[in-house]
């Protein structure tokens, strides 16, 4: 028996101004039509908030209807270990990661009618914070560029606090033809931290909103595949994707955006059908427990790998 009944991935974008088309938001989605088929339909919408705002809708019709779903967001949901330390958060209260969570929501907002750019800004007051220099975040505009925020990639040695890489990233990094970006770089080619650092607000919101909703794995499973009790009182399961893990393929008239969230869509739904998408919510193997505790408290995990 399959554990979700709707698929809806997000590929994500950290664009200063509505935008349309390749590199904007795309979201797929893979739901149960009235002869119960999965059907797929894919949006483009050109703001965040505007996003967010569908996300909302749509997944309240679903989970309505008596539908759990799978929401699938294409950036790093957590930071390496340490960074919720290094910013001087408190985590007595709540862990590390959801203590990052409400940090970047109470500092990052969008405008209802536009994209915004204060990421570089942001990223520049949290690298003064965490070293009063320009690390780790990285990557700007030169018009961005500021002492505490480097156009340029800087050094990331032992001695540093903080790391360059994920857990999950360095796994993925050693699969041949992935190639990760960090979550510290917020402008350029595959520039995943201007995309977390604009989105993890609004997943902040959503988690908000919605009281029946789990971040994996953050706040469900302990590490191991994830099975019918343990959804049980559970609507949606958000998640962190990584859609290059399947080669995108357009069809016609498909850009390649649309195309990814199409395929790892089906991807996953097709997992579950064979009753193998249980097995993919896990934190990988030949981990220590320490790294466990890391990827659980504060780092996260990319679903599949």
């Amino acid at each position: 028996m399959a554990l979700f009944d709707a698929y809806i991935m997000v590929d994500w974008s950290a664009a200063a101004k509505p935008a349309l088309g390749p590199n904007s938001i795309w979201i797929g989605m893979l739901v149960k039509d009235a002869r119960l088929k999965l059907q797929f339909k894919a949006v483009n919408i050109d703001t965040r908030l505007k996003a967010r705002a569908f996300l909302e809708d749509m997944v309240a019709k679903l989970t309505k209807r008596g539908d759990k779903v799978l929401l699938g967001f294409d950036f790093s949901l957590g930071y390496p270990a340490g960074t919720a330390k290094a910013l001087g958060l408190d985590t007595a209260r709540q862990a590390p990661w959801a203590a990052m969570h409400a940090h970047l929501a109470a500092r990052y907002k969008d405008k209802p009618d536009n994209n915004s750019r204060p990421r570089f800004a942001i990223a520049a007051g949290l690298n003064y914070t965490i070293s009063k220099g320009p690390f780790p975040f990285w990557g700007t505009p030169p018009a961005d560029k500021a002492t505490t925020l480097s156009t340029t990639r800087p050094e990331f040695t032992p001695d540093k606090p903080l790391a360059e890489f994920r857990l999950a990233e360095t796994q993925l990094r050693a699969v041949p033809g992935a190639s990760p970006k960090s979550c510290w770089q917020l402008y350029g080619a595959g520039s995943v931290g201007g995309q977390s650092l604009t989105g993890i607000p609004h997943v902040h919101a959503l988690r908000q909103a919605w009281p029946n909703a789990r971040i994996w794995p953050f706040e469900l499973g302990e590490g191991g595949p994830l099975t019918s009790d343990l959804l049980e009182g559970i609507d949606v399961v958000i998640a962190e994707i990584y859609p290059s893990l399947i080669k995108p393929k357009p069809e016609k008239g498909e850009v390649a955006d649309e195309a990814q969230v199409r395929q790892i869509a089906r991807h996953y739904a097709d997992l579950d059908e064979k009753n193998g998408l249980g097995a993919a919510f896990s934190t990988g193997k030949s981990l220590s427990e320490e790294q466990i505790v890391a990827i659980r408290g504060e780092e996260g995990w990319i679903l599949g790998i």
